[in-house]
């Protein structure tokens, strides 16, 4: 069928005619035209989805798919969803031999449909909407835009779907997409920044974790409120000679023990980006937790540079924040003489080259004239100081226009995980958290573009004629 010719070209033609005449007695609403015409072009759009998806069905007496055989058993029609709405088709089904065989269809597998209901561009406008709302928004704003109209369930397992599927092969996912990126010639500092942010978890999601923290760390308890676990987050960062940002990859990682996977991927980055560019400088910006420190010596094994070009640095802003504890219990929360000494000390800490040990000598100071709870919290402070003083050397890390503060990491926690994984009421399994992350991640980092061709292509699959070891040749259009 000529598609010019199709039924709903005629409509869409008769449409605009009458719309030409309905000027005739009057002034017509637009909105209703805007409306009916693009109800009459997504028509359209739906009977040349449904021509072309019928060439991609496969009607022989044998097909081969991943090397095991299959016959047919059944013809059927079938709807799917589509960026225009839902096309219905018929197709050929086949079984490999066994009783509980699952059936094949071709069409499905050389198109690229993903779970046997998704084309390729609707998965896609759904995966990269669920990476900014929830399911039910995602279900709302479909049936506003009046496209597709995906229900509230069929939207929910979506992400997931699609990041079992990147998680299966996902470090040859992310190799490739650091392959097909270049290092600037203007950079010189590579830095690495890591940390986490607690997140609601379902029940049976939290108690697993818990277990799985407990065998891996024998005689200690998970940390955390009831429910509530540590999403690993980190970035990859270049920065140029006068310190400015060029570019950015973030990760995100569900709860798992010592941020295993998070590290792996943050330890693959800096392993590509060095050997392209091993003259540059490397920087590490965390918080105290020894266990982020740790990616430092692990990253340094695996890229084995010099290691007089890495540098440990406590995020200045986290140090800030133990400060102001310490000002709170000396001159007490919120007053004035406490406000204006931490914006004394803070400065002195960032500007000064012995900031840090002024800060402990000040702190060591008061908490020998303090007592009770004052003094326990002014130790506190006192103690991150003394144990982070050599990782504290901001005057001079300024001075070479090496990054101090994980700006650029909180912004990540907060565009990437809290916005999205923190909202009223929301409580999430592993699973169903990393596939939003995982989706989160690819956007935020410029990445998505890349990575969806490397997604769609674990939906396709050849299906050869045994006879002929052939991929089956599209059919001719009838």
């Amino acid at each position: 069928m000529e598609i010019l010719q199709s039924p709903a070209s005629q409509r869409l033609r008769e449409f605009l005619q009458g719309r030409r005449q309905a000027w005739q007695h009057g002034t017509p609403e637009f909105e209703q035209f805007e409306r009916e015409l693009h109800e009459h072009v997504m028509n359209l759009e739906r009977e040349c989805l449904a021509e072309e998806l019928a060439r991609y069905d496969v009607t022989v007496e044998r097909i081969e798919v991943a090397g095991m055989s299959s016959q047919p058993v059944l013809r059927a029609t079938e709807t799917y969803l589509s960026a225009a709405g839902p096309v219905r088709i018929e197709r050929q089904l086949y079984r490999p031999a066994g009783r509980n065989a699952k059936s094949i269809c071709p069409l499905e597998l050389r198109a690229g449909i993903l779970n046997g209901y998704w084309t390729p561009r609707a998965a896609r406008h759904g995966a990269v909407v669920l990476a900014q709302i929830s399911a039910g928004a995602a279900e709302a704003l479909f049936q506003e835009l009046g496209a597709m109209q995906p229900s509230r369930s069929t939207l929910d397992r979506l992400p997931r779907t699609v990041s079992a599927h990147w998680e299966a092969h996902r470090s040859e996912g992310e190799a490739a997409l650091q392959t097909q990126e270049t290092v600037p010639a203007e950079a010189v500092t590579l830095a690495i920044s890591v940390d986490g942010v607690m997140v609601p978890l379902k029940p049976p999601a939290a108690a697993r974790w818990e277990r799985a923290t407990k065998r891996a760390a024998p005689g200690k308890q998970a940390s955390g409120s009831t429910g509530y676990r540590e999403v690993g987050w980190g970035t990859r960062t270049l920065y140029d000679r006068r310190g400015e940002r060029l570019a950015t990859v973030q990760y995100a990682r569900m709860p798992e023990a010592k941020k295993e996977t998070l590290a792996a991927q943050l330890q693959a980055e800096a392993h590509a980006i060095l050997r392209a560019r091993p003259d540059l400088h490397r920087v590490y910006l965390a918080d105290g937790a020894e266990s982020n420190w740790d990616l430092r010596a692990a990253v340094d094994r695996a890229v084995g540079n010099n290691p007089l070009k890495s540098v440990q640095i406590v995020d200045f802003y986290h140090a800030c924040e133990h400060l102001k504890g310490g000002c709170d219990a000396i001159w007490g929360e919120s007053t004035i003489r406490g406000q204006a000494e931490f914006a004394r000390l803070r400065t002195l800490l960032k500007e000064a080259d012995d900031g840090a040990e002024r800060i402990i000598r000040t702190l060591h100071y008061h908490r020998g004239r303090a007592s009770g709870s004052r003094r326990k919290r002014i130790g506190a402070a006192l103690t991150y100081f003394r144990h982070q003083r050599a990782r504290m050397h901001y005057a001079a890390s300024q001075r070479q226009h090496l990054p101090i503060g994980s700006g650029v990491v909180e912004a990540a926690c907060k565009t990437l995980v809290t916005q999205r994984l923190k909202g009223s009421g929301m409580a999430w399994s592993i699973a169903g958290g990393q596939a939003i992350l995982t989706l989160r991640s690819l956007l935020q980092s410029g990445r998505w573009a890349q990575a969806w061709p490397l997604l769609a292509a674990d939906f396709r699959s050849p299906v050869g004629i045994p006879d002929h070891n052939l991929e089956v040749p599209l059919p001719l259009a009838a």
